[in-house]
């Protein structure tokens, strides 16, 4: 089959409940290689032939030409269903219920074949909020969309005056019959513009100090009152946005935790945020932008011995640092989830590998030369090298800065005096800004 015979994607009623019952019955004999085998048989029975023969062969030229993200996302539902988009979450919500220990096979195998994760803010950051924070409604209702990526999230936390500040946010939610009334504006929020719901942060009563009167929402982005502008980055694309609420309305029923424990909510989401960010082996996203080690070690060899970039012994000696990096970020995060989080902070993690990738981007570029500043638009290979160099300058600021993390870890593991805050305990509405 094609991929442009794939069938579309279903509406939500049609959407079948459960997983593939050969993943959930291997899943549930706790045999790790027959686990692996299984999604190997699953992989071929339902990924189209030519996408399986050019990732297997390594060819990622190919494999983007052939299978373009439309016809990825058409398909993806089938993968979404199956159990193995999200193995770590609950059955009934379309997962495998396995461990974190027993997935990471499972995910390497993914891997193997190139079938990444859709709907990243809504595998990632909203599906982990709902299972700590939300109630058994809201989760048989949402879950499963985000699994086959029917409902695609974004995060609604930074304003323009509560970036690094975020608890001073003043978006404001307001009772108004069966729910609240949203007024504020946002900004930074990655995918908004094809989101339909996003995990909302508002204020509910602002005669509390900031870090209190925070309530989280699951709002309905595709309503009258959500306005939703892009803002275009050095790379040429539309990822981030500006997002403008007038009048939105959020029922009572996607509240998530209660009124006034938002701020709960969000130290637990930006908690799975750094996660996600946190590079190789974190079982979530390899890296944030660009392309990987292996394509940097590829290119530095490619050619005949006496004529190769890591021929040459500053590139070689680059490449090998960049290479032990990249292993160091892997076997951290690998260590850090066989410890349940608790072997190195996620801050120090998200520092690791957002500045790591930067340096490797830049490597790729200059093994490049010239052809990385030629902007020829039939060499495709030099576009997405640029790309990922431009795309990686946001790494170190999206999901909070370096210089906010370097905070973080000086106050909670070296246990250095905290910033003084003289506006803590103050009632938000008391607290200046502005001029």
């Amino acid at each position: 089959m094609s991929p442009t015979d794939q069938p579309a994607t279903p509406a939500p009623a049609e959407r079948p409940a459960g997983t593939d019952p050969s993943l959930l019955e291997a899943a549930r004999g706790g045999d790790s290689a027959a686990l692996v085998e299984t999604v190997r048989d699953w992989v071929t029975t339902h990924v189209p032939e030519a996408w399986r023969a050019a990732a297997e062969a390594g060819d990622l030229r190919t494999l983007h030409d052939i299978r373009t993200p439309e016809a990825y996302r058409e398909w993806y539902p089938v993968l979404g269903r199956s159990g193995l988009a999200v193995p770590t979450w609950p059955v009934e919500y379309c997962g495998l219920g396995l461990s974190d220990a027993a997935a990471r096979p499972v995910l390497a195998e993914l891997r193997r074949w190139r079938l990444t994760v859709l709907n990243i803010i809504g595998v990632a950051l909203a599906g982990p909020m709902l299972l700590d924070f939300g109630t058994d409604e809201q989760r048989a209702r949402l879950l499963p969309a985000i699994a086959d990526n029917t409902d695609r999230w974004c995060q609604l936390f930074s304003e323009p005056g509560a970036g690094s500040d975020l608890a001073g946010l003043a978006t404001r939610a307001v009772p108004d019959g069966d729910g609240w009334r949203i007024d504020g504006q946002k900004v930074w929020s990655s995918f908004a513009h094809e989101a339909t719901r996003g995990i909302l942060l508002a204020r509910t009563d602002p005669d509390l100090p900031k870090h209190q009167g925070i309530t989280a929402f699951a709002l309905d982005m595709d309503q009258p009152g959500v306005t939703v502008q892009p803002l275009r980055k050095i790379s040429g694309d539309a990822e981030f946005n500006e997002v403008f609420f007038e009048g939105a309305h959020v029922s009572d029923a996607d509240r998530v935790g209660a009124v006034g424990e938002g701020w709960t909510v969000a130290r637990a989401v930006l908690a799975h945020e750094r996660r996600m960010l946190s590079g190789a082996g974190s079982g979530v996203r390899e890296r944030t932008s660009g392309s990987s080690v292996e394509r940097l070690v590829e290119l530095a060899t490619r050619g005949e011995p006496g004529t190769r970039p890591v021929d040459d012994p500053v590139v070689a000696d680059a490449v090998a640092r960049l290479y032990v990096e990249n292993s160091v970020v892997t076997m951290t995060n690998d260590r850090n989830r066989a410890l349940g989080g608790r072997a190195t902070d996620p801050a120090l993690l998200k520092i690791m590998s957002s500045e790591h990738n930067q340096r490797l981007q830049m490597m790729m570029a200059d093994l490049l030369g010239e052809r990385a500043l030629a902007h020829d638009p039939a060499d495709t290979e030099a576009g997405r090298v640029v790309f990922g160099l431009l795309r990686s300058r946001g790494d170190t600021i999206g999901g909070g800065t370096s210089e906010v993390h370097r905070n973080n870890l000086a106050e909670r593991t070296l246990k250095l005096p905290r910033d003084p805050y003289s506006d803590r305990d103050v009632p938000w509405r008391d607290i200046r800004r502005g001029a």
